[in-house]
């Protein structure tokens, strides 16, 4: 009977072993990722800090780039464009000499030129008004130079525009007018008639002159795109200040126009009978120093012969017929 039960209880105690290892190894296994999960936490909390420290530095070099912008208030188009750039500004400076002689040595440094200087000394004041030609890729940080460093900017105005379009189809169409002058100087070759020649030599003529107009464009074009135009005008401290130009609209603003208009109507009107008031009383002295050979002329006119009363019943018998 013991032995019995020592047989039943054995495979029992022998089931507990097994669950309790199994309990025991279920342990292990979930508590090693948790380890695991421990060690890596570090590595994760700098993998974590690593994508929000990118944002930060990306935000910090786009408020640089917005503070450069500001400075220049220009953004010079990639490469691949064609842009026209332009700016006029006037600034304020206490030596206009000294300042234009500035600027043209920032103009240099920058690989730039004057193209064109006109110069006023009054006075009570003096003003100096220069074109630059600068490279485009030195636009923006020359024209904050200038005004930043020659004085106090009074005025601004700057423009843009894009004329990649419009480079493309004159490129374009002066490779077909080539291939066109081309094909026509090869027929002239084998042209044999005298008709024939002296055609094709007048399309040649017109195909050439077509030609060279677009080539005029396309290095216009060039010159306009390969560098930029900056205006300068440099004013004296005496000099009166520049005001903004502010357009009126509305029905005084209309009025205004209206009577501007009238006012250089009369004045234009005013100076045409102005101009033609002497030529005019000259030829009334010639009339009234004509006017009696006039009459005289007439009075020695013959006066037409009567015509007897039969031959004008005749006519008017005549004419009822």
């Amino acid at each position: 009977m013991n032995t019995l039960r020592s047989r039943a209880v054995l495979p029992l105690v022998v089931a507990a072993f097994l669950l309790t290892a199994c309990a025991g190894g279920g342990v292990e296994s979930t508590s090693a990722p948790a380890v695991g999960g421990a060690a890596d936490a570090p590595s994760l909390s700098r993998e974590a800090a690593a994508p929000a420290a990118e944002p930060q530095a990306e935000d910090a070099a786009g408020e640089e780039a917005k503070a450069a912008d500001t400075a220049s208030n220009v953004t010079v188009a990639p490469v691949d464009r064609a842009i026209i750039y332009k700016a006029e500004m006037t600034v304020r400076a206490k030596d206009v000499a000294a300042a234009a002689e500035s600027a043209k040595r920032m103009v240099t440094e920058a690989g730039g030129y004057v193209a064109e200087e006109r110069s006023n000394s009054f006075s009570s004041r003096q003003e100096s008004t220069i074109t630059f030609k600068i490279p485009p890729g030195q636009y923006p940080g020359t024209l904050s130079r200038l005004g930043r460093e020659l004085g106090e900017t009074e005025q601004l105005h700057q423009g843009t525009q894009d004329v990649t379009g419009e480079v493309a189809d004159v490129a374009a169409r002066v490779k077909s007018a080539e291939a066109a002058v081309a094909q026509f100087r090869t027929l002239l070759t084998k042209a044999e008639k005298i008709g024939e020649i002296m055609d094709i030599e007048r399309e040649i003529q017109s195909r050439t002159a077509d030609l060279e107009a677009l080539q005029a464009r396309q290095k216009s074009l060039a010159e306009q795109t390969g560098m930029a135009t900056v205006t300068i005008t440099l004013v004296g401290p005496s000099a009166p200040p520049v005001k903004p130009v502010v357009e009126e609209t509305g029905f005084l603003a209309g009025l205004k126009a209206g009577w501007t208009g009238l006012k250089n109507f009369a004045e234009a009107l005013s100076t045409v009978v102005g101009a033609l008031l002497p030529w005019l009383v000259v030829l009334a002295v010639l009339a009234l120093l004509a006017l009696p050979w006039w009459r005289r002329m007439r009075r020695r006119q013959p006066l037409p012969a009567p015509v007897p009363a039969a031959e004008a019943r005749e006519e008017e018998l005549v004419e009822k017929e």
